[in-house]
């Protein structure tokens, strides 16, 4: 078996013993609210960032609901702002950028390296609190009176607007900004400190290697965010002109700033849903990675990159036209670290003995959205095209296709690769692949058509829109049903499968990585005894790989 090379005891094993795992290991509220393992940590990241998925995407069915009819349906025009403004600000700050780092991430990694725990468990608490109070703060805000701005605050609005409502928002997301710093050093000094014995660092599985990349963006963006946001509450209360250009204040400065931050957080989101992919499709096509020095490079690429090309969401902004060359090559240079993983994802395919399980559907549904969503922000990257669909439905398309389509079917396909792993139990293979194949179809249903919509002209967060749009966007708001069909379903069969589950066993997936290398689910302390590495993360012999009884 796998296990027998890739992990050997440091220590004499103990005499068999009654081992409560971390579930069952202490009872009681208190026992989790005061927790400081990890893994329950990560569970109470999932209830809370759950719930705010479906809370920002019952904001955008009001949206899509409204559009049904070009003189709207169901919204005001301040209804109707305060809508898509809640949908993006829940979204992006208070589950894409945090989802898989907190809950998958915060899970996973001591896990995946042989450690007991996060380097300071204390620190990981106190992260949770941090996200907990920013996303109430936020949520009050928005249930209070809405914000109207956007989820981008673009000023002078955002300094100007009369609703209060803005700059609490703003306090929100600047404290669960605070979170993810917390998470990120954490995440470093883990990696750094408390591998296993022979974990060198080319035996990191690639999981570890996007979290590592990803922690780094956290530690360099997330302040400027935080100063960003925070300039525009000090202009608001003291009338100090930072932004206003009425008080000498330059509104493209937070544009800068914003974006010198959302860019790079465009790929914390998306580089731990890459590290997932990575570690389902060597699992699930029985072969090892491909090219794994250079998928792991890629994710610091990525990364590196991503730090240079702000200025290509504001080449309508008024930058000089040489400024506006620069950026759109450093754009199509991020393409290329992409590339390199899609193609390795490809190559590792290839001749492998390939079962499509749930997590396998997902993570190639990932590949194929986030290509195709790639292969359209090449268009964004061309001055000439960008000037024509700049803040149309194509860009918000675009976005869709490697957040939603991407991170969102991502992670999806972690929390299925690891859900045995940290509940013990088996959920419905059928209701699953069911799952992932209509959140697949209905993806497709609803933004595509709006590529159509956005070449064609009509602009984003515009509340009527031309008649002859009709037609594109009633067939978006039917696929955005289909779509929440698919999200909704393990909603039911994930929960059952705690107590209606078949037993998952220490290793359901017959995977080669250190996670899998102690039951399900598992002890308080990860492991009985320090392991020792002695092999890579994905020589898989040959075989299926699916659920075995």
């Amino acid at each position: 078996m796998p296990s027998e090379v890739l992990v050997k005891p440091i220590l004499r094993r103990r005499p068999p013993q009654v081992e409560h795992n971390y579930l069952n290991a202490s009872r009681g509220m208190a026992s989790w609210l005061l927790t400081k393992d990890h893994k329950r940590i990560a569970i109470l990241y999932l209830i809370p960032i759950t719930a705010m998925f479906f809370i920002g995407a019952l904001y955008m069915a009001l949206v899509r609901i409204h559009l049904m009819t070009p003189t709207g349906l169901l919204l005001s025009p301040d209804a109707y702002n305060k809508s898509f403004t809640a949908h993006g600000v829940i979204m992006v700050f208070f589950f894409l950028v945090p989802v898989v780092p907190a809950v998958l991430g915060n899970f996973c990694l001591p896990l995946m390296i042989g450690a007991k725990d996060l380097a300071f468990p204390r620190l990981n608490l106190l992260s949770w609190y941090l996200y907990m109070f920013g996303a109430i703060w936020a949520m009050t805000a928005i249930l209070a009176g809405g914000v109207d701005t956007g989820w981008t605050f673009y000023t002078p609005y955002s300094s100007q607007s009369s609703h209060y409502n803005v700059a609490l928002t703003m306090v929100g997301v600047v404290i669960a900004g605070f979170s993810s710093l917390a998470t990120g050093l954490n995440f470093i000094a883990t990696i750094h400190w408390l591998r296993a014995p022979g974990m060198s660092w080319f035996r990191l599985p690639m999981f570890v290697w996007t979290l590592y990349a990803t922690s780094f963006i956290f530690l360099l963006a997330v302040p400027v965010l935080a100063i960003a946001l925070i300039l525009v509450i000090v202009e608001r209360v003291f009338g100090i002109g930072i932004y206003d250009p009425a008080l000498g204040g330059d509104p493209l400065l937070f544009q800068h700033l914003f974006w010198f931050y959302s860019h790079p957080a465009v790929y914390i989101m998306i580089l731990p849903g890459m590290g997932i992919v990575s570690e389902v499709i060597p699992c699930f096509a029985r072969r090892e990675l491909f090219g794994y020095k250079f998928v792991a490079f890629a994710s610091f690429g990525i990364a590196w990159l991503s730090f240079f090309v702000w200025a290509h969401h504001m080449f309508v902004a008024g930058i000089s036209a040489y400024s506006a060359l620069v950026f759109s090559a450093l754009s199509f240079m991020v393409a290329i670290p992409s590339a390199i993983k899609v193609f390795n994802w490809t190559a590792t395919l290839y001749k492998g003995s390939i079962t499509f399980e749930a997590p396998m559907l997902f993570c190639l549904g990932f590949v194929a959205l986030f290509t195709f969503g790639g292969m359209t922000g090449l268009f964004l990257a061309t001055l000439g095209v960008d000037m024509h669909v700049h803040d149309t439905y194509f860009v918000v398309a675009h976005f869709h296709f490697i957040m939603v389509g991407g991170m969102v079917i991502a992670y999806m396909g972690g929390l299925h690769y690891w859900w045995p792993k940290m509940t013990g139990r088996m959920y419905s293979q059928w209701w699953s692949k069911l799952a992932a194949l209509i959140i697949f179809i209905g993806f497709f249903l609803t933004f595509l058509p709006q590529f159509v919509l956005g070449y064609n002209g009509m602009p984003r967060r515009y509340h009527h829109y031309a008649p002859e749009f009709q037609a594109w966007n009633v067939l978006s708001t039917a696929g955005s049903s289909i779509l929440g069909v698919g999200y909704l379903l393990p909603l039911f069969y994930l929960p059952y499968s705690l107590r209606h589950g078949p037993r998952a066993g220490s290793n359901p997936w017959r995977a080669t990585g250190l996670e899998w290398q102690t039951p399900s689910p598992p002890p308080r302390d990860n492991f009985e005894v320090t392991p020792i590495v002695v092999r890579g993360p994905y020589q898989y012999p040959q075989g299926k790989a699916q659920h075995e009884p």
